[in-house]
């Protein structure tokens, strides 16, 4: 076969799914960063891989993203074990109890949810036995409909002022910022619109408190319209995810379906 013809056979060769949705999540980021006036590359993507193999992982990263988040503390050491081998950062991003602390510190992932002063203090006394400093965002409650549903975890407003006062006075943590998820069954963007003022009120008083981190597959155009830098997306690069009684049992899902637009689980 000739050079031209190899060439046009390795060009019609279709993308993967896992391509394709990272492209469009990318093309959406943009569009909304643009549509708020901002630059996209000021918008970081966390692939939350939840529920999905390393191999998944491996797979998203040949494609060139880096930074990947897990709900569950076991899925991250888990996956960050198979994957040592790659350059990835890992963001650790569902509620944390006090007892994997010391795990998470030791992998040095970025911790999206401390929520309470006793935790903070927790990463920290990790963090410094593990001769790491380790990047801490606060996480809000951003309220909700009434319900057991309802919850997303997080401090109060507030008593984030003080919860970011006594983390920035942890030497081995670094007060990157704020994290919240939207409240189910609402227009997200009043409850993005008051994380952002106070986002722009910790920043005051912590300079360094850059980070936003919020928006998921259903709501990063409304999470970026409202000064984001961090985004979590899983199903719409992923695909769709095991029903909740698979996930339990730890089965990943083998699904990978274009999901563009999908709202991910709590947290993802």
């Amino acid at each position: 076969m000739s050079t031209a013809g190899a060439a046009a056979r390795i060009a019609v060769v279709p993308a993967s799914p896992f391509e394709e949705n990272l492209t469009a999540v990318h093309d959406r980021i943009a569009a909304a960063a643009r549509a708020a006036g901002r630059d996209p590359s000021s918008v970081r993507l966390i692939a939350v891989s939840k529920t999905w193999p390393a191999g998944a992982v491996r797979a998203v990263a040949a494609l060139g993203q880096v930074d990947f988040g897990e709900n569950r503390v076991q899925e991250l050491l888990g996956k960050a074990g198979e994957l040592t081998d790659l350059p990835l950062s890992w963001h650790a991003i569902g509620q944390l109890q006090r007892n994997k602390a010391a795990a998470v510190a030791r992998l040095g992932a970025v911790v999206h949810s401390v929520d309470r002063t006793s935790l903070a203090g927790m990463l920290a006394r990790a963090a410094e036995s593990a001769g790491r400093r380790l990047d801490v965002l606060v996480q809000v409650d951003l309220g909700g409909p009434a319900g057991e549903e309802a919850a997303r975890g997080g401090a109060a407003p507030a008593d984030v002022p003080a919860l970011a006062d006594a983390i920035a006075g942890l030497d081995a943590l670094r007060l990157r910022g704020l994290m919240a998820v939207a409240p189910r069954d609402e227009d997200p963007a009043p409850a993005f619109a008051r994380l952002a003022a106070l986002a722009e009120r910790i920043r005051a008083d912590h300079p360094g408190a850059v980070e936003l981190s919020a928006g998921m597959s259903g709501d990063l155009e409304q999470a970026i319209a409202a000064g984001a830098t961090l985004v979590r997306v899983g199903t719409a690069i992923f695909g769709a995810r095991a029903l909740h009684s698979s996930e339990d049992r730890g089965i990943p899902t083998t699904r990978v379906t274009p999901a563009t637009r999908a709202t991910d689980d709590p947290g993802v």
